[in-house]
Formats: structure tokens, sequence, C-alpha cells
């Protein structure tokens, strides 16, 4: 649901960057991934992708647990291999700008939690930009979207798409526009059907608690 009103929201663009967890905590796993397979999308590796394909979740609370249980069971073998392939993190460049997308941050790939500013400091995500000489960092983890700017550079956090943390029940993006070497961004918030995904999620045994969450994007 939150995928499709956002692909629908973006209308026609050039380039899909995703920064990890395509599948869990929703009740179309194969749906969204085969989606992003169909769409070409470039993506890293998130840390619900990881635990789904081996089916081995640590450090999870019971709902996330029982959540990536599920979403293993409903995984083809293929599916595990493909999310289980899927790179750590990614380099481009796209116009002359160098790109760093992962979905922790560049000195944990996959598990570290970066947040806005001050929770994170202004100088760390500066560091990041310095050690992996990008013009753009892009990465996930947190499900809170920002936007934290260092001349012209940016360290980028889209938000969840159909997971948001921030308080606010709307699915969460960022466009890029790239002309001439500078960076336009906007960043989309928009409503889906929160009620049938709430209700797939009950009729399909997982936590209620997962439903529940999404109408206050907790």
């Amino acid at each position: 649901m939150a995928l499709e009103a956002v692909l629908k929201d973006a209308g026609s663009v050039d380039m899909i960057i995703h920064a990890g967890d395509i599948v869990d905590y929703n009740p179309w796993p194969m749906e969204a991934l085969d989606k992003i397979r169909d769409l070409s999308v470039i993506s890293v590796k998130g840390n619900h992708d990881r635990d789904s394909a081996s089916g081995k979740p640590e450090g999870y609370n019971v709902y996330a647990k029982a959540s990536c249980l599920w979403t293993h069971e409903q995984l083809t073998y293929e599916a595990r291999d493909y999310l289980s392939s899927l790179p750590e993190k990614i380099k481009l460049n796209i116009d002359g700008l160098n790109f760093f997308v992962c979905h922790g941050s560049p000195r944990s790939l996959i598990d570290e939690y970066i947040y806005p500013p001050p929770i994170t400091p202004r100088n760390v995500l500066l560091t990041f930009l310095d050690e992996t000489a990008s013009d753009i960092i892009i990465m996930g983890h947190t499900h809170i979207p920002f936007v934290e700017t260092f001349a012209g550079r940016r360290v980028i956090n889209p938000g969840g798409l159909g997971q948001p943390r921030d308080n606010v029940p709307l699915a969460s993006y960022t466009i890029l526009e790239i002309e001439d070497e500078k960076v336009n961004v906007k960043h989309r918030r928009i409503v889906y059907d929160i009620d049938k995904v709430a209700r797939e999620i009950r009729r399909r045994g997982l936590p209620t608690f997962l439903a529940q969450r999404l109408f206050c994007g907790v």
C-alpha cells in the first residue's frame, strides 16, 4: 500500500535508490520484493532483509522477532538468496556527484542507528562524508527522516516508507533533482490506506501491535 502510493506520487523518475529493509513488518513481503525487482531498484541490505532471509533474528523485541520469523516462512528460497546477496554498501557517481548508500552507517553498514542531530552530532555526519569521499550519503535503519547539509554536501535519511517512526503516520520518501552538479532535495509525506494494511496484518496472524503502530507512526 505505502509503496504503491509513493510510486504513484513520485511519477516518472530516472532511478530509485533504496536504503534497505525491503521486507518484514508488512503482510506482503513477496509482493514488495517482486515490485522492487521489477523496477530495477538499487538497494542495499537492511537488517530485516538479512535476518528475514536467514530466519535468525537477534536482538529484536518480541514483536519484531515474530514478524521476522513469519516473513522468513513467506519467502521463497530464491527470494532468501536474493536478499542475502544484496550489497551492504553501494557507491554511485550520478551526474558528477559521488553517492554512498548503506542501511546503518559508513562505520557499521547495517546495524548502527544514526539519528537527526543533535542526537547524532553534526560533526559525526561530516566525518562520514569526508571518510567516504561523498557528496551525498543516503542511510536508513531509524525510519526517521532528515537532511543535513554541509556546504552543498548532504547526509539524507528518507524515512520509513511503510514504517515511519517519527510520530507522523504517512509514507516517507525523498526526491533528489540534480542539475549542473547541484541538488534540490524534496522530502515527501504521502497518505496511504493504513486501514487495509492493518487489517491484513491481523488477518495473517502477525502481532496486533504491528498494526496499531501504523496509525501513530511509531
